[in-house]
């Protein structure tokens, strides 16, 4: 038994071996289509456009000998891109599936204006968006979605903030729509917000100019 084990092991050796010299031979002869479509989904308009040409100056190919790292640098390299999923259609097709950042403020840097996205990438824009809320100060990437996280968890919510202002100390002022100044600790901001949210949402607090909450156990009210 283990005889003819032995025999068909190497009779399938033999057979790959013949096989492999069969297909390298003609090999060289075999010519595979060229790359002839690329189908973008997620992004429209002149975004989708420049994205589809960044694509096809990279010269991709065939489907069969994909350079995958040059076409992942290139999305990679995108702003507008969070993440993606890119689909080979045999036998000369991809189709690139893209999640479009989201952008969650407005920052002025170097006298100039951008939006920043939710994969933390700065996209120049020409004005800036109303609807987001301004950073100033040389923030810390890190530091803003830390405090973001915090803004999800607590009951405050993105579009109630006015302004962002960041301090080389690491810790963050927010200023709502209606002008109040909410000084936040460098900790435990979700306690923080909510407490604040708590106090402004109450009638007695309304003409509240600035709350100081960076001392831990304290509160400082300033009506003026």
């Amino acid at each position: 038994m283990q005889l003819r084990l032995n025999k068909k092991i190497l009779l399938y050796i033999f057979l790959i071996i013949f096989l492999s010299t069969l297909n390298n031979k003609f090999f060289s002869k075999i010519k595979f289509k060229n790359i002839d479509k690329i189908t973008i989904r997620g992004l429209e308009g002149e975004e989708r456009r420049d994205l589809l040409n960044n694509l096809e100056l990279l010269n991709l190919k065939n489907i069969f000998f994909l350079n995958k790292y040059k076409l992942i640098k290139k999305l990679e390299a995108n702003e507008l891109i969070d993440n993606y999923t890119v689909f080979k259609k045999y036998p000369s097709s991809l189709e690139i599936r893209i999640n479009k950042t989201k952008f969650l403020a407005n920052v002025f840097k170097d006298g100039k204006s951008f939006v920043l996205g939710s994969n933390g990438k700065l996209i120049q824009t020409v004005d800036k968006n109303n609807n987001l809320p301004n950073i100033y100060g040389d923030y810390n990437k890190d530091s803003f979605f830390s405090l973001l996280k915090s803004i999800k968890k607590s009951n405050f919510k993105l579009f109630e903030i006015k302004n962002l202002y960041f301090f080389k100390s690491g810790r963050w002022d927010i200023e709502t729509i209606d002008n109040m100044i909410i000084k936040l600790p460098k900790k435990n901001l979700e306690n923080s917000l909510n407490l604040s949210f708590d106090l402004i949402s109450n009638n007695k607090f309304k003409k509240i100019k600035i709350l100081d909450l960076r001392q831990d156990n304290q509160v400082i009210i300033n009506g003026k």
